[in-house]
């Protein structure tokens, strides 16, 4: 029985980055530095492996790059307002090294997205006017990020009972047990 949500929280994972308008494509990402509180933000969840490894774009400049050098654990939730689906996965955070890869992937980002990349200063800088960004033409920081999950919490709030489970990934298997909600 516990399978099939597993099942599901697979399936609806993957819809993230397959259907338009899902909304697990936009995604909340806990990290924690230094510091002694986590700090959030939303990321685009932009590829999702067979086996759920989760793939995150940045610039190389931002809070959460310097957080991993620190940290790598990180969390995600997910929340699917219309099927009353919430999903909190933690995981290992891995930067891409591999600059065959980082350099495939660049070339296929479209030209006005990879504005997101380019800019001359980093990621939350000040900045007098929005409307004057400045960007560079030669360089660039795109950088790859890929989660690890090794837990994935599933609450499903309904009638008469919600349903709560959590699953591990032990020697590359998933296996889950259902909690109290």
């Amino acid at each position: 029985m516990i399978d099939s949500f597993f099942e599901e929280l697979n399936s609806e994972i993957k819809k993230g980055i397959s259907e338009r308008g899902h909304p697990f494509r936009f995604i909340t990402m806990a990290t924690v530095g230094n510091e002694t509180i986590a700090r959030l933000r939303t990321v685009v969840l932009r590829e999702v492996s067979e086996d759920l490894l989760l793939t995150i774009y940045t610039d190389s400049r931002t809070q959460k790059i310097k957080h991993l050098a620190v940290n790598n654990e990180v969390s995600f939730l997910l929340y699917h307002p219309e099927k009353l689906l919430q999903l909190k996965v933690e995981g290992t955070a891995e930067i891409v090294t591999d600059t065959s890869r980082v350099s495939k992937t660049w070339k296929n980002i479209q030209p006005n997205s990879r504005k997101d990349y380019i800019t001359h200063t980093s990621p939350g800088s000040s900045l007098k006017n929005p409307d004057h960004v400045e960007y560079v033409e030669d360089e660039n920081y795109f950088t790859i990020i890929d989660i690890v999950p090794t837990t994935i919490e599933y609450l499903k709030l309904q009638r008469p009972n919600h349903i709560r489970a959590v699953f591990k990934k032990d020697d590359g298997d998933w296996n889950g047990k259902f909690l109290v909600p």
